[in-house]
């Protein structure tokens, strides 16, 4: 009986130790803020008409109401207006290299002189923008919207020098 009990001893502390691990292993899941709609709500909170000349770089604006802003000369780099409402906004100068604007609205925005190189623009509308002198390299429309601006594009970009239509890929 003692060999017995010797013998056993060693795989009840074997499982002892194994449940304790995995007890100190788990956690409980984490309870931070992930969802992009709460994190856009934050960004937005000192949000105001006049955004000119502003660094705005990486903000998140989702699902926003921006209608008639203000975002002249702000450097918008890698923001995201997912769902956004930008109609009438003025983006005139402004940086928007590489922001992602999936089905946000830019009708009748001013985006004279704006760089979107890189950008996101899948689903976003454009309709009665003002493109003069905007660079759109490497940006990325849907063609039907893409041939609506190549149909009004003029000038060129003031500080890239490329011709907007040029960067539209427009034929």
């Amino acid at each position: 009986m003692a060999g017995s009990l010797h013998r056993l001893i060693p795989r009840v502390v074997s499982a002892v130790l194994l449940a304790l691990v995995v007890a100190l292993a788990w956690q409980p899941p984490a309870l931070a803020i992930t969802a992009p709609e709460l994190r856009g709500q934050r960004s937005l909170q000192d949000l105001q008409p006049d955004m000119h000349g502003r660094n705005l770089q990486q903000a998140e604006f989702l699902k926003a109401s921006l209608a008639g802003y203000d975002f002249s000369g702000s450097d918008l780099r890698g923001a995201v207006f997912n769902g956004s409402d930008l109609e009438g906004a003025n983006l005139q100068g402004a940086n928007l290299d590489d922001v992602v604007a999936y089905a946000t609205r830019f009708q009748a925005s001013d985006l004279r002189n704006a760089q979107l190189r890189n950008a996101m623009l899948m689903q976003s509308r454009f309709r009665d923008a003002v493109i003069d002198g905007a660079d759109f390299t490497d940006a990325v429309l849907d063609l039907p919207e893409q041939k609506a601006l190549c149909a009004r594009a003029v000038g060129s970009h003031p500080i890239t020098g490329v011709n907007t239509r040029e960067s539209l890929g427009c034929r």
